[in-house]
């Protein structure tokens, strides 16, 4: 009888009592000589049994089918199928005949009803395997989300201890990261700069070259830097060391944002946006023209905005850059306060600070009512989830809901005692 050696290890088994291919090859090779059996080819694959799809094992099936072999040997069942689809196929081929013959090193087999039911105890224990192995780690995943780390690859200026299975600190590289929130928070540094920047504390590419610029927009839209968590469309509370503080990171969306915007324009212009037409209330547009001057030898570039007109007919002239600075800085000054009202201003202020302590001791105590709430709401909405009542879905939408509003008051309730002490003290 003719035999096929089928040896197969998953890339995610790091498991070291799991034997490489190499290894599998020299049992079998030992075994079938020892057992005097012919094997006609060897047939590796890395890929993982637990769902259908293996490419080289189907081949496996095909020459069954076709009557090129009898037999098949493996190292150990599981190396055959560890989904109920897989070790299916191996069971009705025995059923229909086409395949004659199971060899095991480490379990025996025999082509009876008797040999088949273990076949299937054996291919079923190794599904159990799987699926539980798959729980565990994903009961595991959860339980290091509610102690408030973070269960993947940690980000840049972060790296993920062994050990205590936490999230540690990198203190140079997350440094760097700070100065890169700071820098681009000023708003004159492109993505390219902060590249450069990370670059030169050892931040950069497998390949050595400075992050992609899609890699540092990542990075500063990144919540793990005010130690927020981000998982599996989740938002979590995170206990590791926050690099920079709430208002920084706001800073940088808004830069973000910003630059999205611009992105979108072919030019910035300065007074894009800003008034609409006196004659007919349409919105403005600018254009931008260059001439070149042969006696100087340059080029230069000339502004101009007008009416876009898209209301009803207006009959607005092209207006200069210029000329419209002028216009608009006259408008300010007509409606600027005058010096002589300083002193009553201050007297005002005064009269509003006292007002403002009371004001937000009040406001305070209305922020802590919703924090509780808002604990109160997520907890019966994980109870509804755990009992099934709603969708998983729905649930990870209202959560996320709910945890930003709970960002949101926490943030308000902050700036306020800090104002409150302030004023206070």
């Amino acid at each position: 009888m003719k035999y096929i050696a089928y040896c197969r290890k998953s890339r995610e088994e790091k498991d070291k009592q799991i034997l490489s291919i190499q290894a599998q090859i020299a049992e079998l090779k030992e075994y079938a000589k020892r057992e005097h059996l012919e094997i006609t080819e060897f047939v590796e694959e890395e890929k993982t049994a637990k769902v259908p799809g293996r490419e080289k094992f189907a081949e496996v099936l095909k020459k069954i089918e076709k009557q090129q072999v009898s037999g098949i040997i493996a190292w150990h069942p599981d190396r055959l199928a560890r989904n109920s689809i897989d070790g299916g196929k191996i069971i009705y081929l025995l059923d229909t005949g086409k395949l004659k013959d199971l060899k095991f090193p480490t379990s025996w087999f025999e082509n009876t009803p008797q040999g088949k039911f273990m076949l299937n105890i054996a291919f079923g224990q190794s599904k159990y395997y799987v699926d539980n192995l798959s729980e565990n780690v994903k009961r595991g995943l959860r339980q290091k989300l509610r102690n408030g780390v973070y269960p993947g690859k940690a980000p840049f200026g972060y790296i993920n201890n062994p050990k205590t299975r936490g999230i540690d600190v990198e203190p140079e590289k997350l440094r760097a990261i700070k100065k890169a929130f700071e820098l681009f928070a000023e708003g004159n540094k492109t993505f390219t700069d902060i590249a450069f920047l990370l670059h030169k504390f050892n931040l950069k590419r497998k390949n050595s070259k400075p992050l992609h610029i899609n890699e540092i927009r990542r990075i500063l839209a990144n919540r793990f830097y005010v130690g927020i968590m981000e998982y599996n469309g989740e938002y979590h509370e995170g206990t590791h060391k926050v690099a920079i503080s709430k208002e920084l990171f706001q800073q940088v969306q808004k830069q973000l944002e910003f630059k999205d915007r611009r992105k979108k324009r072919r030019y910035n212009f300065a007074f894009m946006g800003l008034m609409r037409c006196g004659e007919c209330g349409a919105t403005i547009t600018a254009e931008s023209h260059k001439k070149f001057y042969k006696g100087t030898n340059r080029t230069v570039e000339y502004i101009y905005y007008r009416c876009t007109k898209k209301i009803k007919p207006c009959n607005q002239p092209y207006i200069s850059e210029p000329e419209l600075e002028t216009q608009f800085r006259k408008a300010i000054d007509d409606v600027a306060l005058p010096e002589t009202w300083a002193k009553d201003w201050y007297k005002w202020l005064d009269e509003d600070e006292k007002l403002e302590t009371v004001s937000i001791h009040e406001n305070i105590e209305k922020l802590q009512t919703k924090l509780k709430d808002l604990d109160i709401k997520l907890n019966k909405l994980l109870d509804c989830y755990l009992e099934g009542i709603i969708e998983p879905d729905v649930y990870k939408n209202k959560k996320n809901e709910f945890f930003e509003e709970k960002l949101k008051n926490k943030t308000k309730w902050f700036e306020l005692a800090r104002t409150f002490q302030k004023l206070h003290w």
